[in-house]
């Protein structure tokens, strides 16, 4: 493989985010010898002068050369000087004035602040501009004569650029001036404005996995490495994938104390035990992991893996249908254990996906579940109602079992029904409005009144949409796979300016309510993806899973998640154990009440999906709070979520379906296989797993 003798990266969403993460970049990229390390290139949005501040402030190592701007300035930090010469590239046609005069003329578009424009760069905020909108600002520079050229992304941030000027341009510029070719530089970034960089001919290039759909449309095809972790973790991902970095920091070496911490999370985690785990609690941790494998196994059966064990439950009436290998039980054990290295393991994972796919109707729907004892398959679910989410978990977990695995075969024998179920999924968005309409219980709260716009299938739809294009694209249908992330592209704005209602200034749905709900939301802010929304009705709840995912399916930016954790840390949906479902329950005599809630005495207050403790929501809190930057918080949830799994009803170590959200003991069924699975996926991501060779 051709050495990189340059490496250049995006900053914000790539190497910024999460402040451990960076710093393991950090330490990481210190640790090479000079002599031998690539030249560091920042290519940024941010200009120059902004981009300095993380390099002074020990952030980020100095770096060789500055690309600032998208790609209108560029400095060489050795030398401490702009290279102007870079500037007489740029002019060439351009005409700033010209530019402001004929983006004005877009409704919506607002000026970014004086710290975001420079002489080449022209930027604006113009949320979820659509394609005829950016055909049409193009058409009207042309005609007004401008060698200009558009970068959108974010879905807010439009940058009108001299036609010379993108950050894959002044690379390009910069290596020609080096003298270095494009075939020994590596670029790395998250979103659309880094596609320039990436399309440079023989460059090799990283995506992180919280990259936008813009991005992955436009690398298809590309040498690329598309890496299974997000920020500055996926940038190291990538360069040990190149060859570039050999050793990686763990998360426990790079912490970030209380003192170090923004002023508010200081506070907000006062009271909280910190430090390292001890070596007791360390050994706790791996007892729960090992516990957490036997209880995984117990569901393993000739169709895959069951919803609890069938050994050590007594079952009777409608519970006949825990005997049964479920969709999304299914589908969620099989995405949370692919890191398991593990024979028996891995075979039970392809037959639960084997025993799903052979039961997908001619309409494309995959049931709720298929029983084991008979292999009858049961479409309806709870209340004769269809499990909307069972194809969104499915095509999810298909597209990571390939992604990790390397083994496709599933894809292509399958590739019709696959086809189907998206054809099936996409015919519940039947006002074509880019979210789906989710009947009353129609998906994981199968006993739970929530209906027509439900946050948690919104994600599970944004997410399945990308991993399909990413299916087709690993067996060949590139042009399909586009469509397929230009869709996702469009159900993240909606789910963004739908379930995040704001007041600012400029906002969409501020601007044009059209519905009850809208008129509703423009009398405040949220702090959260709202629970629900339908046409006539709005619900301000705070559906944690639904949040968690968000950000674990990267929907929802780490700024947004960040302000989401603060809220539900805040208002202790972690308490007494990790998590409760929903805040606040819904009481007897609330709009959203409904009679159904005491069938079973399921969702009383507190129970099951009305705010009831489920540790497999629990595993991906823990994995939600690492991946925000708080390694030491994470680990501490992590230990209490060991602690609740230890508890059982009849014996040690149960790991229980759910837990009652006042009392904190268990409830449900025994041997769950997501709540085991759950536990064990969070400890692989904490690097928390027992070590071959440790104590």
């Amino acid at each position: 493989m051709t050495p990189i003798r340059l490496f250049s990266t995006d900053l914000d969403g790539t190497l910024l985010g999460n402040p451990e993460a960076t710093q393991r970049f950090k330490a990481a990229w210190q640790a090479l010898s000079p002599e031998a390390r690539p030249l560091l290139v920042y290519n940024s949005g941010r200009l120059v002068h902004d981009l300095r501040r993380f390099v002074d402030d020990g952030v980020l190592p100095a770096g060789d050369y500055w690309i600032g701007g998208v790609g209108t300035e560029v400095f060489d930090v050795r030398a401490g000087v702009a290279r102007h010469e870079f500037d007489a590239h740029l002019a060439e046609g351009w005409d700033r004035a010209q530019v402001e005069a004929v983006v004005r003329q877009f409704p919506g578009a607002r000026p970014q602040p004086a710290e975001f424009q420079n002489e080449f760069k022209c930027s604006w905020y113009l949320t979820n501009a659509d394609r005829p909108t950016l055909r049409e600002l193009r058409r009207r520079l042309d005609e007004a004569g401008v060698a200009a050229k558009i970068v959108y992304s974010s879905s807010r941030d439009l940058d009108v650029l001299p036609r010379n000027a993108t950050k894959g341009g002044a690379l390009k510029w910069l290596c020609a001036q080096l003298g270095l070719p494009l075939t020994e530089v590596l670029v790395a970034g998250d979103t659309g404005n880094d596609a320039s960089m990436f399309r440079l001919p023989g460059v090799r290039g990283i995506v992180v996995e919280n990259a936008f759909p813009e991005l992955y449309e436009a690398t298809l095809e590309l040498t690329t490495f598309n890496s299974r972790r997000i920020l500055a973790d996926g940038v190291l991902d990538g360069l040990c994938h190149y060859g570039v970095v050999c050793v990686v920091p763990t998360p426990a070496e790079t912490l970030i104390s209380r003192p170090a911490m923004a002023p508010g999370f200081q506070r907000l985690f006062e009271g909280t035990s910190l430090g390292s785990l001890n070596p007791d609690e360390k050994k706790f941790v791996s007892t729960a992991y090992e516990k957490a494998l036997v209880a995984l196994k117990k569901n393993i059966t000739p169709l895959g893996f069951s919803a609890c064990s069938l050994a050590d439950n007594t079952v009777r009436g409608t519970d006949a249908n825990y005997r049964s290998v479920w969709a999304r039980d299914g589908a969620i054990t099989v995405w949370s254990t692919l890191r398991v290295k593990d024979e028996e393991i891995r075979a039970a994972q392809i037959r639960t996906l084997e025993t799903l796919l052979a039961h997908t109707s001619p309409t494309g729907q995959i049931p709720a579940n298929v029983r084991i004892d008979t292999g009858e398959a049961d479409y309806s679910g709870v209340g004769n109602i269809a499990s909307i989410d069972s194809g969104l978990w499915l095509i999810i977990a298909l597209y990571n079992h390939a992604q990790v695995t390397g083994d496709h075969s599933l894809l292509f024998r399958h590739a019709d029904r696959l086809q189907s179920i998206m054809n099936w999924l996409s015919a519940q968005d039947s006002n074509n409005d880019g979210l789906l309409e989710i009947p009353e219980a129609g998906d994981w709260t199968d006993l739970f009144g929530r209906s027509y716009n439900v946050l948690y299938d919104e994600v599970l739809w944004y997410r399945t949409n990308v991993c399909y294009a990413g299916i087709l694209e690993l067996i060949g249908h590139f042009k399909q796979a586009a469509e397929y992330l230009r869709w996702s592209q469009h159900i993240r704005q909606r789910v963004l300016e739908r379930f995040w209602p704001t007041t600012e200034a400029g906002s969409k749905e501020q601007v044009r309510p059209h519905r009850f709900a809208d008129r509703q939301f423009a009398l405040g802010d949220t702090e959260y993806l709202l629970a629900e929304i339908t046409p006539f009705s709005f619900n301000w709840r705070c559906d944690v899973y639904g949040n968690i995912l968000a950000f674990l399916m990267h929907l929802l930016d780490i700024e947004r998640a960040r302000t989401a954790f603060r809220f539900m840390w805040g208002v202790g949906v972690n308490q007494p154990w990790p998590v409760a479902n929903l805040y606040p329950v819904v009481q007897s005599g609330d709009p959203d009440w409904r009679a159904y809630y005491t069938v079973n005495l399921l969702n009383l207050p507190h129970h099951y999906h009305n705010g009831g403790v489920w540790p497999f929501i629990g595993g991906m809190w823990v994995r939600f709070i690492h991946r925000l930057g708080f390694h030491e918080i994470a680990c501490r949830e992590l230990v209490r979520l060991a602690q609740v799994n230890q508890l059982g009803r009849d014996q040690e170590w149960e790991f229980n379906e759910w837990i009652h959200g006042q009392t904190g003991r268990p409830m449900g069924k025994a041997f769950q296989a997501w709540s085991a699975a759950a536990f064990i996926h969070a400890c692989h991501e904490l690097q928390a797993e027992p070590r071959p060779g440790a104590e």
